[in-house]
């Protein structure tokens, strides 16, 4: 996708792959899977997550000094499916959805489809980095969480987390934290689940597809910390949502237990792509260096820039305007690519 979609000489840095070959070990656990048993797994009608629950659970203590439940682990396809499920299960139309802002567009996009309006929380610079006021969360349902977060590459401090906790607390909240970018965060900054604030209220959503590039291998976990909830989805249909499949399972399995050499490797690289895109802008870009995730939110002053780059620069960036407000006048780039590339966009951008 992100390739075929650039026309002739335009180089993609938009939709969020990288440009970089698997981890060996998850390739090769995937070449032993197909060549032996492709049959029902053993986990199928498990009522948790199989294999899966274990994996994430064991990830999160050793990680992140979390010891979440394995048998309040749920499987989905990805965290768009999950998000989609959690709303219909949970909330009904005209529910409000406190959401920070600019936001991840496919969320934006399910909460107008649903019709769970959005309660924005504005996103402010602040000097190197971004801040948001304390929020009024009054008249909401739910708060959905994108932590770090998704454009701007913000990880939300412990003193800001208790904040959105109490407000969560005191308008009787359901919190959905989508943790998908946690594994891409930049020291000294420090990933912080959500659930170890406020475990009975949360539930966590997070895959292996964002830091070891498995976009297409269709794999996600949710952790239902909320007893409520745990409740109403037991009480659907078994099949209806569907589940994660065999390989998928095997890749999300193979990277969480086999591959932080990988992505040690990988996060260094990035770590020397986000500090060059601060030495090469042209000057007059706005551009706080992102504390997670591979993605550079880029204020050109004015709306349209992306269409402009593609136009003139030959350079395919996400257009702003897609993450709702506050982000008009801005274009996100995927720097999740080799220096010579990013070299060559930057280039391109600057000149």
């Amino acid at each position: 996708m992100k390739w075929t979609k650039a026309g002739p000489g335009v180089i993609p840095a938009w939709v969020a792959d990288m440009d970089f070959p698997v981890a060996p070990e998850i390739t090769e656990a995937l070449r032993r899977r197909a060549a032996g048993d492709l049959g029902y797994p053993v986990w199928l009608d498990s009522p948790d997550a199989g294999p899966l629950a274990e994996a994430f659970a064991t990830r999160m203590a050793v990680r992140y000094g979390w010891q979440p439940d394995p048998a309040l682990v749920r499987s989905y396809t990805d965290i768009n499916q999950a998000l989609q499920v959690l709303l219909q299960v949970c909330t009904s139309p005209g529910d409000g959805v406190a959401v920070h802002t600019p936001a991840y567009h496919p969320f934006l996009g399910t909460l107008a489809e649903m019709n769970r309006p959005l309660r924005p929380i504005p996103m402010l610079p602040d000097g190197d980095s971004w801040r948001f006021d304390k929020p009024d969360l009054s008249g909401c349902r739910v708060l959905l969480l994108v932590n770090p977060h998704n454009p701007t590459g913000r990880v939300f401090t412990r003193a800001e987390l208790l904040a959105l906790a109490d407000q969560a607390e005191r308008h009787d909240l359901m919190v959905i934290s989508d943790e998908i970018h946690a594994d891409l965060t930049y020291a000294p900054n420090e990933h912080i689940p959500f659930a170890t604030i406020l475990p009975e209220r949360t539930v966590t959503l997070t895959s292996a597809t964002k830091a070891f590039n498995l976009g297409g291998i269709r794999c996600s976990v949710a952790h239902i910390g909320m007893p409520a909830v745990r409740e109403a989805l037991d009480r659907q249909p078994s099949f209806v949502y569907g589940s994660a499949n065999l390989f998928g399972v095997e890749a999300t399995v193979t990277a969480w237990r086999q591959g932080d050499a990988w992505l040690e490797q990988v996060v260094a690289t990035l770590d020397r792509n986000r500090k060059l895109i601060a030495e090469r802008l042209p000057q007059g870009v706005g551009y706080r260096i992102p504390e997670a995730t591979y993605l550079a939110w880029l204020d050109f002053g004015e709306p349209g820039a992306a269409g402009r780059l593609e136009r003139e620069a030959k350079v395919l960036l996400s257009d702003g305007d897609e993450f709702g407000p506050g982000g008009e006048n801005f274009a996100r780039l995927n720097f999740a690519t080799s220096p010579p590339v990013l070299e060559e966009i930057l280039h391109r951008i600057s000149g």
